[in-house]
């Protein structure tokens, strides 16, 4: 069986549609989603119903929670005070688009399940204990065994980190999915992850990442300015505010 995941589209829809593409060619049997779908993005409700149309089962995100209950970014914020200016554009990006989503489309995200297991797969979107937190593709095999081992299966497949890897630990395979639609590796291309039987494989996917640009530039998203960096580069960078960087 051939099981293909994608995640962290962020409302991309121009990376998404790339993605959809090259499905089409690919062909797998199953097709799951990783979660954090739709916040800071320029078309957060495109994304939604073209998953909901599609059938696709899949996790819940942190993102995704962030939108359905806004107190979850609160708490996870509390974790790292210095941080706290970050954290208030990502909230306010959250506030944009749980407006722009409406009730029905975030009781469709409240209902996302945490983990998904298919036959030898399980898939998780950062970890079994946290939407929030995962570990680096740098972490040892001893971090790895040890947050993704409970998931009691011998291949464990995440996402959250937007860089996708594959690594074969303490006879277990743990692997990323990368993001489809903000990656974070230097590489602008979506990626995704295909699992055929028990061999995964990351595929990427070349889409226009200017129209994209062009998308956020008149969404009115708050903050897109500092989306379109990280697109633009495919690396994390802090947001910027009029004194400076926060």
């Amino acid at each position: 069986m051939r099981i293909a995941i994608v995640s962290d589209i962020h409302g991309n829809r121009t990376a998404f549609e790339a993605v959809l593409a090259d499905l089409r060619q690919t062909s797998p049997d199953l097709i799951l989603h990783g979660g954090d779908l739709a916040d800071a993005g320029a078309s957060p409700e495109d994304i939604v119903d073209r998953i909901r149309d599609l059938g696709w089962q899949g996790v819940v995100g942190n993102t995704d929670e962030m939108l359905f209950r806004p107190e979850s970014l609160r708490e996870f914020a509390k974790q790292s005070p210095k941080l706290q200016p970050l954290f208030t554009v990502i909230e306010e990006m959250a506030a944009a688009t749980r407006a722009t989503l409406g009730e029905e489309r975030l009781a469709w995200l409240r209902g996302l399940p945490r983990v998904q297991i298919h036959g030898p797969m399980a898939l998780v979107h950062a970890s079994p204990e946290s939407r929030w937190r995962a570990p680096a593709p740098e972490a040892s095999d001893a971090e790895l065994e040890s947050v993704y081992s409970p998931l009691g299966q011998p291949i464990a497949i995440y996402a959250h980190i937007h860089r996708p890897f594959i690594r074969s630990v303490a006879g277990m395979i743990v692997a990323n999915t990368g993001s489809v639609g903000l990656s974070y590796d230097g590489d602008r291309r979506a990626a995704y992850l295909v699992l055929d039987g028990s061999t995964p494989a990351i595929r990427r996917v070349e889409y226009n990442v200017d129209r994209e640009l062009k998308a956020l530039s008149g969404c009115g998203l708050p903050h897109a300015d500092w989306v379109a960096r990280i697109l633009a580069g495919a690396c994390p960078q802090m947001p910027v505010e009029s004194g400076g960087e926060v």
